[in-house]
């Protein structure tokens, strides 16, 4: 079998903070069997191909924690749940993760997807059928009538379709854990809280303490890890202290919150991705903004970023998470962006958040000690940079400082398929945005009498 060997004078390999200088990587069979300094390397066999990276900077590839496959691109709930099909899903699904990968994400977590997309999709890369990141599949989200994924008034509840398994009963939760692990997923997600709240503000959690550590044990017990959706201090309590691995959020957390998440080991992915691209690209004529949601995003990130920073320098550990899937943060677009609000946001200096978005990320795979970082043995996923995202982490976000992604030590196809957004989600059925009273007709300058 032949070897590729790739000289690199910039080598980050996601096993600290530093960087390496005149280094080489021998791939074998989709695998690294050698990573240390070019004057050393093996010689080159024939047959062997041999790529000198240049002034390329060389790092692991990105590992994404927050990718739904099953949203396509949603404009509201509407989009995710109602008008498409579980096939048309999938199908639209594998399409997106290969947007996903030429983005130089290498490695992915799925946290909620109807039915066995996400699932599907993994086996369908796995077999060699299609090109595409890792995945950490899950399925449907855990949730009850306090839950965000619980959307629809409570008459509607959550049909077979929906990206959500609504629970009434701590034995539907159970139930439900057991089918999805029969089913072959890697993560169980819980939607721990939504926009129940008490008359102080709180964010009242969706589950007690005792039902939320009788669910993470019993995925915990099937070989699942747990992923939660947890915007408020009681439901990132719970979660902690129930010892899932994976929350997302946590913008309105206390310091008690940052003890337990310490003390249980659990990753922290606030997906700052999402709120701030709401912010930052909305247009007078989306609904975020004449609803007031645009301000609660921006208000969620100036509260959440203090207790945040707080928690980074506590050493919670942070992985990078997009929240991709929505029409704000389309697939293979802004999945670098979180690593520029760790550094702009949180202080993270541009090393730690490369190592978010690479060895911590990691973690929340199956066999995640196999990725998330260049050493032998470990598959060979990387990236090629025209510069270095160390002096400038934005680099990570421009199309055409990316040279080349490698999965298993195969280049990527960079170029992508176009398609019709309008064919593949917005197909609500929103026609206006305003109240036309003819009191607001003449204000507009459209009528008068």
């Amino acid at each position: 079998m032949t070897a590729l060997h790739l000289k690199c004078q910039t080598l980050f390999d996601g096993t600290g903070l530093e960087t390496r200088q005149q280094q080489t990587l021998v791939v074998e069979n989709g695998l690294l069997s050698y990573v240390g300094p070019t004057a050393t390397a093996p010689q080159p066999q024939p047959g062997d191909t041999q790529v000198d990276a240049g002034d390329n900077f060389v790092m692991p590839g990105l590992v994404d924690v927050h990718t739904h496959l099953a949203f396509g691109n949603a404009q509201s709930e509407e989009d995710i749940d109602l008008w498409t099909s579980d096939e048309f899903r999938a199908l639209r699904g594998m399409f997106f993760a290969q947007h996903v990968l030429a983005a130089g994400v290498t490695s992915m977590v799925c946290p909620g997807d109807s039915g066995q997309l996400s699932i599907a999709v993994r086996n369908a890369i796995t077999a060699g059928l299609f090109e595409g990141p890792r995945i950490a599949a899950s399925s449907r989200v855990i949730t009850n009538r306090q839950s965000l994924n619980d959307w629809f008034p409570s008459r509607v509840g959550a049909p077979e379709y929906f990206t959500a398994q609504l629970v009434t009963s701590r034995s539907d939760a159970l139930a439900e854990i057991r089918k999805q692990a029969k089913d072959g997923v890697d993560l169980i997600k819980i939607a721990m809280d939504g926009t129940h709240r008490r008359p102080n503000g709180d964010i009242i959690a969706a589950f007690t303490a005792d039902e939320t550590r009788e669910m993470v044990e019993e995925a915990h017990r099937l070989g699942c890890k747990v992923a939660t959706h947890a915007y408020g201090r009681e439901a990132v309590m719970y979660a902690a202290r129930a010892g899932v691995d994976l929350v997302f959020h946590a913008f309105y957390m206390d310091d008690a919150c940052i003890e337990a998440l310490l003390d249980a080991g659990s990753i922290l992915a606030p997906t700052m991705t999402f709120p701030q691209n709401t912010v930052d690209f909305c247009q007078p004529h989306d609904p975020a903004i004449s609803t007031g949601y645009a301000g609660y995003c921006a208000r969620t990130l100036e509260v959440g970023s203090a207790v945040l920073k707080r928690a980074k320098a506590a050493g919670v550990p942070f992985a990078c998470g997009s929240d991709s899937g929505f029409a704000v943060t389309p697939y293979g677009e802004w999945h670098a962006r979180e690593l520029e609000l760790l550094v702009t946001r949180l202080g993270f200096t541009p090393a730690e958040a490369l190592y978010a978005a690479t060895a911590v990320g990691a973690r929340c795979m199956p066999r995640g000690e196999t990725l998330g970082s260049l050493e032998a043995g470990k598959p060979a996923d990387f990236l090629l940079l025209d510069g270095s995202p160390l002096h400038d982490i934005r680099i990570l976000q421009d199309r055409s400082r990316l040279k080349a992604v490698y999965k298993a030590g195969q280049p990527v196809r960079m170029d992508r398929s176009p398609y019709n957004p309008k064919q593949v989600s917005d197909f609500n059925s929103l026609k206006w945005t305003d109240l036309y009273t003819r009191d607001r007709v003449a204000q507009l300058g459209k009528w008068a009498l």
